[in-house]
């Protein structure tokens, strides 16, 4: 049962209580099938599991000539940087589900929608919150929604931290997710606006209007280095819900470590194949001067022989 099969139970019941408050006395066996009903339909929400996470919450506050101290800001500063927010969002949310094309409209974007519940007290802003879901009634698990916020806040954070650590944030995301960020970011600098992103325990600010252009060039295409390769060797190993894998490489016997697309499924399934011969396609990202990161884009068993070292 998804949520709103689970809603529509719930008004059936509503219904069917209304309807048996209405009925006669004389009724009773039109009582008697209603109230049977009725329990059948109590019997069906009885057995559907509680509400069992909360929705994903973030406030995103705004300094800077747009700003009016925390009395308000100019409305089309505040519904292009919060547009271009969300933009970005769905578009990481997107991408952990599968590879985003260059143009078109993103996928499944009814499922990545975030809602302004408020206004951030003690500065000017807005208070975001998921929009309700299936996983928000049925499942524990992080939600594309949150995790697409934890990765934007972890990119941010790399662009102020070293060539390493940006291209290590950057690795496993799409092109076209870095560049919906970069449309975020050029709305802050063009307006001389800064921002801070308050998520779970985290807290990301930038200091200075310099500091949001430094992020934006830093996620240029000029400075994200992006190549994708094929590789022959062997499997080392796989790490399912780190979605991390080992490989080493024949005949140079390197050995690299990278992560997992999200589009590859059943990833567990690498493990039966560990030491035989594979080919694999990898995207070797690079930013500035930083070492290369590899994310797994897909593989092809080469032999059932297994490869003697």
């Amino acid at each position: 049962m998804n949520m709103q099969e689970y809603r529509n139970t719930q008004a059936e019941r509503a219904t069917l209580e209304k309807l048996i408050e209405q009925l006669p006395a004389s009724s009773v066996i039109e009582r008697m099938s209603l109230e049977a009903r009725k329990k059948e339909v109590e019997d069906t929400l009885a057995s559907q599991p509680p509400s069992s996470r909360e929705p994903a919450r973030a406030k995103l506050t705004f300094r800077g000539k747009p700003i009016v101290g925390s009395h308000g800001m100019f409305a089309t500063f505040g519904a292009k940087a919060v547009s271009t927010f969300a933009e970005t969002v769905l578009a990481i949310a997107a991408s952990q589900i599968r590879p985003l094309g260059a143009r078109g409209a993103l996928p499944n974007r009814e499922d990545y929608k975030l809602l302004i519940t408020g206004t951030a007290l003690g500065s000017f802003g807005f208070e975001l919150e998921e929009a309700p879901s299936d996983d928000m009634l049925f499942h524990e698990i992080p939600s594309p929604v949150e995790a697409a916020i934890e990765q934007t806040n972890s990119i941010l954070e790399a662009t102020k931290g070293t060539d390493d650590e940006l291209t290590e944030a950057v690795s496993d995301a799409d092109p076209r997710a870095i560049e919906t960020l970069r449309t975020f970011l050029k709305t802050l600098a063009d307006q001389e606006a800064v921002c801070t992103l308050e998520f779970k325990d985290r807290v990301f600010r930038f200091a200075d209007v310099g500091e949001v252009r430094q992020s934006n060039e830093r996620l240029s295409q000029d400075n994200i280095h992006e190549d994708q390769q094929q590789i022959e060797g062997v499997f080392q190993g796989v790490l399912p819900k780190r979605r991390m894998f080992e490989f080493k490489i024949i005949p140079s016997q390197e050995v690299i470590v990278g992560k997992i697309r999200a589009d590859i499924p059943d990833i567990s399934a690498i493990n039966h194949i560990l030491d035989q011969f594979t080919t694999i396609k990898v995207m070797v990202t690079r930013v500035g001067g930083g070492s290369p990161r590899y994310a797994l884009l897909s593989y092809a068993e080469r032999s059932n022989e297994p490869y003697l070292s």
